[in-house]
């Protein structure tokens, strides 16, 4: 949980130093402005919260093997968000993404609070990419995610920066 933690941190302290018309900037056509990596990172994060309540609530076990969730991390292999995780395109402040992207961790931090290292490890549920994950693989994999989103936003922030200039 201390990457989670870590990662999120990094991601807040990259964007702070920006305004609202720069988050909502789009670097180029079909691209995602930061504003919208912010809003995928937190719908990723809550739909990934619910999916963890659903499983904790099942007394079904489902142990699964180490996954390279790690992979994820390479931003060579493109990847298309699912409907259910693609951000809008409405323009958001900083101050809301915040508000939003405390919510889902929030709502992570409570969501395993008190589970037990049991069910962590044995309780699983699907990844479309991966398959089978346990509860803990599914939260380091969101610090993963976000450090893939973190490379991206560095370079939206590159591209957006150079376009002014």
């Amino acid at each position: 949980m201390e990457k989670v933690m870590k990662i999120r941190e990094e991601v807040l302290k990259s964007v702070t130093p920006l305004s609202d018309s720069q988050l909502n900037k789009v670097p180029e056509e079909g691209k995602w402005s930061i504003a919208q990596v912010l809003e995928h990172l937190y719908l990723m994060e809550m739909n990934t919260v619910d999916a963890i309540l659903e499983t904790l609530s099942k007394d079904e076990y489902n142990p699964t093997g180490s996954k390279p969730i790690r992979n994820i991390l390479d931003r060579t292999v493109k990847r298309v968000a699912p409907d259910d995780l693609t951000p809008s395109k409405e323009f958001q402040s900083l101050v809301e993404l915040r508000k939003k992207l405390e919510k889902s961790r929030e709502r992570l931090l409570k969501s395993i609070e008190g589970v037990s290292e049991e069910d962590l490890e044995q309780k699983s549920f699907i990844h479309r990419k991966y398959g089978l994950l346990t509860i803990r693989q599914w939260v380091s994999l969101i610090g993963y995610h976000e450090e893939r989103h973190l490379k991206q936003i560095e370079e939206i922030k590159e591209a957006i920066i150079n376009k002014v200039k």
